[in-house]
This record gives C-alpha cells, sequence and structure tokens, in this order.
C-alpha cells in the first residue's frame, strides 16, 4: 500500500478533507483513511478514532497497494472529495462522500479507473466505543458484511470480495482498469433493528452533487472572496445537525491548540456565544432558513431557565456534558489527556446572555418574528442580569482558574439591555424601561472607568489584572462604543502592538494558569481585521483577512489555531467560529452596511 502504518507524529491537522451528511462527518487524510468518524452524531461515539491514538483505535484505508502520488480537492462547490492516485502504472480517482442522510447514514467510496491500471486495498478496521471495542463480524455474503457492537451495527457491500479476519479487521485487494470502477458502501444502523435499504452509489452521488449544488445557489454574497466564502458556508452546513439545527462548533474532540499540549477540549457541542454571530453569517449571505433553525434550536435549548442558562448545549439541545477522558488513547502527536464531554457547560458566563438576546434581536430586525413566549424569557434573562451582574465569571475564554470580572462580559451584560430597551421603545412594549437604563448607564460607567487605562490608552481584560485581550476587539461591534471613539481607537492599536505574530492575533498574553498562548486564533485576527475596518483602516483590514485566508489547508479548511512557529493548523477542525468570522469579514469589507456595523446599530 500507499502506507501501511504511517507515523503519527508526521501528521498535521491540515492533512485533514472534511466529509459529511449534515448529522456527523468524518475526517478523511491526505492518503485515502478515514480517521474520525462519529455514528449516529457529531457527539456520539466514535467508530473511526485513530486520528486521536493509533491505528488500533480504528480506521479505514483506500489507497493504492504500491509507490505513488496523490492529489486532493472538492468536487466543484460541495461536500463531494476527490483524490487522484497516481502510480507507474495507471491513474484512478476516488470519490469519498456522506450521501445527506435518509433513511441511514452512509459513507460511500468509488474508485473509477482513468488510465492503465493501479492496484489498490480497503482495509477497515472499525472500534466502536471511541477506539476501544472490537466489532464481531457476520459475513452476508462475499461482498457484504455486518460488523456489531452491542448497540451499533455497520454493514459494509462492496462489488469486489471482502476478507474479514480475526483481529477484527476487513481487507481486500483489487484492481482498477482505465473505464472501469468499484464501489465500497458502510452504512451505520442500531444493531437491533432492521438493516437499511442499500444505497445505489451513483443515484447517492447525483443527489449529493444537486444537494450541495442547489444549496450554493442561495449564496447572496458575490464579492472578490466568493470563493473562500461559499467553502466556509458550505463547511458551517455541514457541521449543522440538520434534526435539531444546531450547529458544532467542530467535527472532532481533544485536537490540541499546540503540539503535545493539555489544552484539548471537546467542540462537538453548540456554543450559544456563537448564536449571534452564525445568525449573521446566514442572514447577509442568503441563508434564512438556517438562521430559523438556528434561532429555533437556541429557544429549545434555552427553554424558561433564564438563571441557569449554560454556556454549551448538546447537537439536541442536552444540557448535560459531563467531561471525562478517555485513557487508552494516546492523543494527537502525544497531546493528552483526551477528553469527551465538556466541563464548561457548568461554568458562569455572565456574557452568554447577552449573546442570546443580541441573537435573537438580529433575528427580529431582520423580519424573523418569534413569540411573546420568547420576549418573556428575556424579561427572566434580565431579571437575573440584574441579580448578578457584578458577579465574576468564568469569561469568552472559558478559563478553568478564579473567576473575575471580564470587560467582555461586563459589555454584554450591557448589550442585552440595551437591545431590550430599543426593542420595547420601538414596539411599545410593557418593560421596566427606566430601571434597565438606569442600570444600563451604570455597568457602562463601570466598565468605562474599571476597564479603561487612561495611561495607556486602551481597555483591558478585566477589572483587575491589566492585561489585553482580544474580545475587546468586539466592543465597536456591539455598539458599546462607536468605532470613532479615541478609546476603542487606541483598544486597537494596543491589541495591534502587543497581541500580534507574524501580522495575527493571539487571544491574550497568558491564561489564568500563567500559560502563554501558543497559536493566534482564527478568529481573532479576524476580529482584529474588522475592528481595523471599523476605525477606517482598511487597506490593514484587508491585509489581515488576506492573511488569514492563507492560512487555509489546500481544500480551504481552517482549524481553531495557527502554530506561527511550526506554521501548522492547531485545535479542533474544522472549526465553525472560525469559518463564521471568515464570512462576516468578507461580508464587512463589501461596504459600511456588513454585519459589524448592523449589530450594534
Amino acid at each position: 500500500m500507499e502506507r501501511h502504518r504511517r507515523d503519527k507524529s508526521a501528521r498535521r491537522i491540515a492533512d485533514y478533507a472534511v466529509i459529511g451528511d449534515c448529522e456527523t462527518a468524518a475526517l478523511v487524510d491526505r492518503e485515502g483513511s478515514i480517521e474520525w468518524l462519529c455514528w449516529p452524531r457529531f457527539d456520539s461515539q466514535a467508530c473511526c478514532a485513530a486520528l486521536l491514538g493509533s491505528d488500533e483505535n480504528g480506521y479505514w484505508r483506500l489507497a493504492s497497494t504500491g509507490p505513488g502520488s496523490r492529489s486532493r480537492c472538492y468536487r466543484r462547490d460541495s461536500l463531494i472529495l476527490e483524490s487522484r492516485v497516481q502510480t507507474a502504472d495507471g491513474s484512478a480517482k476516488i470519490i469519498d462522500f456522506m450521501p445527506v442522510r435518509g433513511q441511514a447514514s452512509d459513507v460511500v467510496r468509488i474508485v473509477r479507473g482513468e488510465r492503465g491500471v493501479v492496484r489498490l486495498c480497503s482495509d477497515l478496521c472499525m472500534r466502536f466505543d471511541y477506539g476501544r471495542r472490537r466489532p464481531h463480524f457476520i459475513g452476508h455474503s462475499a461482498q457484504c458484511v455486518i460488523a456489531t457492537a452491542g448497540p451499533h451495527a455497520a454493514r459494509l457491500a462492496a462489488d469486489v470480495p471482502l476478507n474479514c479476519t480475526a483481529d477484527g479487521r476487513c481487507k481486500t485487494e483489487f484492481a482498477v482498469r482505465a473505464g472501469e470502477q468499484r464501489v465500497f458502501v458502510l452504512t451505520y444502523f442500531v444493531s437491533y433493528e432492521r438493516e437499511p435499504p442499500a444505497v445505489d452509489a451513483e443515484q447517492a452521488l447525483a443527489e449529493t452533487e444537486r444537494f450541495w449544488s442547489q444549496w450554493v445557489e442561495r449564496c447572496s454574497y458575490q464579492g472578490p472572496w466568493r470563493d473562500a466564502v461559499v467553502r466556509s458556508l458550505i463547511t458551517m452546513k455541514a457541521l449543522t445537525y440538520r434534526p435539531s439545527g444546531g450547529i458544532a462548533a467542530a467535527a472532532t474532540s481533544s485536537l490540541p491548540e499546540r503540539r503535545g499540549g493539555t489544552r484539548n477540549w471537546d467542540y462537538r457541542f453548540c456554543w450559544l456565544r456563537d448564536a449571534t454571530f452564525t445568525l449573521l453569517a446566514f442572514l447577509y449571505s442568503g441563508y434564512r432558513e438556517e438562521a430559523i433553525a438556528w434561532r429555533d434550536w437556541l429557544l429549545r435549548a434555552v427553554g424558561g431557565e433564564a438563571a441557569r442558562v449554560q454556556p454549551i448545549y448538546g447537537m439536541a439541545g442536552e444540557a448535560r456534558l459531563d467531561e471525562w477522558e478517555a485513557s487508552w488513547l494516546a492523543g494527537f502527536d502525544g497531546a493528552r489527556p483526551v477528553r469527551f464531554g465538556n466541563a464548561a457547560f457548568s461554568q458562569h458566563q455572565l456574557d452568554v446572555y447577552g449573546e442570546v438576546i443580541d441573537a435573537l434581536q438580529q433575528a427580529h430586525a431582520h423580519g424573523i418574528k418569534f413569540s411573546e413566549a420568547a420576549w418573556r424569557m428575556q424579561l427572566k434573562m434580565v431579571e437575573h442580569l440584574e441579580t448578578v451582574w457584578r458577579q465574576p465569571d468564568n469569561g469568552i475564554w472559558e478559563v478553568r482558574d478564579t473567576p473575575r470580572r471580564f470587560t467582555y462580559s461586563q459589555a454584554m451584560i450591557w448589550a442585552a439591555l440595551d437591545r431590550l430597551i430599543r426593542r420595547a421603545e420601538s414596539e411599545r412594549l410593557e418593560a421596566p424601561l427606566e430601571r434597565w437604563k438606569r442600570l444600563r448607564a451604570q455597568i457602562h460607567a463601570e466598565v468605562c472607568r474599571s476597564a479603561f487605562h487612561p495611561d495607556r490608552n486602551t481597555f483591558v481584560r478585566d477589572f483587575d489584572s491589566g492585561e489585553l485581550d482580544a474580545s475587546l476587539l468586539l466592543l465597536p461591534q456591539i455598539g458599546f462604543l462607536p468605532p470613532d471613539d479615541a478609546r476603542i481607537i487606541g483598544t486597537v492599536e494596543a491589541i495591534g502592538r502587543n497581541l500580534q505574530r507574524d501580522g495575527l492575533t493571539i487571544r491574550h498574553r497568558a491564561d489564568g494558569e500563567g500559560e502563554a498562548d501558543a497559536a493566534v486564533f482564527c478568529v481573532c485576527s479576524l476580529w482584529y481585521a474588522d475592528a481595523l475596518l471599523m476605525i477606517g483602516r482598511r487597506d490593514a483590514a484587508v491585509a489581515t483577512f488576506e492573511r488569514v485566508l492563507a492560512l487555509r489547508n489546500d481544500l480551504g479548511l481552517l482549524a481553531e489555531a495557527f502554530d506561527t512557529a511550526s506554521r501548522e493548523l492547531m485545535g479542533n477542525f474544522p472549526q465553525a467560529l472560525s469559518h463564521l468570522a471568515l464570512v462576516n469579514t468578507a461580508l464587512n469589507l463589501q461596504g459600511t452596511d456588513g454585519p459589524a456595523w448592523r449589530r450594534g446599530s
């Protein structure tokens, strides 16, 4: 084969492509190995977990048996991955995709001979329970086997003979000549339920291409960075859990922020903090249906618990996301611990109230109506904020040490009040406006007094530390102060002097535990571009934006962060917030009517 067991330390996060069915996703490396696949949902147990361990933790490799080269691309504007394999004897194309889910979830791999003859091998090693549980194979026929492990089952069907071994692998070698085709379909189902019908690979391919083509046609953005914007929108759609409208922050868990580091978190959940960014990106790009679905998910997840709003929920709005460690997984390049679940669900993060209320206000401003119950829920939220607004919290970066009074959290509490005051005034709704206005003014004054350093002409991260933080770049977007205010300009300039690496932006100099940021955060660099644009420095904003575009891998995908020393993408992948911010910055660069200006107006 092109490789049997690749040195895992040689992997890079940028090596991976993503395919998906709008309910889960798989990561495919450059050499044709699916090394991450969770079934049936993004946040379900992985049955291929080699990404976070070794080959023994599950993979599905489809590659040539001898030396050769590979190239790859997505088929036009779709999530269909095409890889060309070339050997001394010929060339073949491998088409990998997941049809938008019908009765079951499928991974389809089609091999088409293009020139000469190419010998290939399909090697499936499934390991359920995050790479720990070996399945039992049952042979339906020479060309169809079923792997079962407890409630999980996966059927592999092919048009070549399949050979299963005692160590829980299904491996077969075959040849494809010019004009010939071989098909493999892996289908997930519940082991004690009836098997789903077989997929017609050619029909599924045509329907999948048509789905993405029709979806992309709805994109209203026609600016100079259309290809990048479309790829980011496709990635956002791919991370959407279609049954609920929730959007996963990423398809993966525990990909580290730095090589060998311990900041390894599970991002396969929905963050309320992304709510406004998500709505703006979809609404300004022509995707009203997706915006409505996200808004509806948001309302269901928050429910009636105004005093207990969580920062994170599950794909269907689940509240408990208990964090635990998988000791049997060695981690990506040895980055341990490997974590599943996310303890941040129980953190105290006051800014999320402002994010929810702001998102609902943005939806309403775009004509998306919501019920009286939604208005009452927001009233309850503000009633709660009136009693807790002076409390320290864990902040936008979810620090796990001592809570603080973070500037951005306080500014978002101000934003929550501001949005409801304006809504109540414009629609003459019953509300305690005078009390709210006094509190809004009080919070604004306290932030300007306690979080602004006149001697340095900048706002700082929290009321005590004096550190800078990239979240401060959002102050003009939310309307806390106008972009031409000297304090905003001073803050942007201070961040430009102190939080830059190679023209890109880190979050802050050190976290609460004294550990310096090892990588620039893609979203922070895009926020910096937005802030530069808002203070009138368009050329610098465009240059920053194009630096971020250059960080994408060859398929146009972004992770959470980028290590400027090793020149590697780092963190969970692909990351929704990075792509959301990319779309919004491209929209902002079109003129003064983009999301950055409209959000706080």
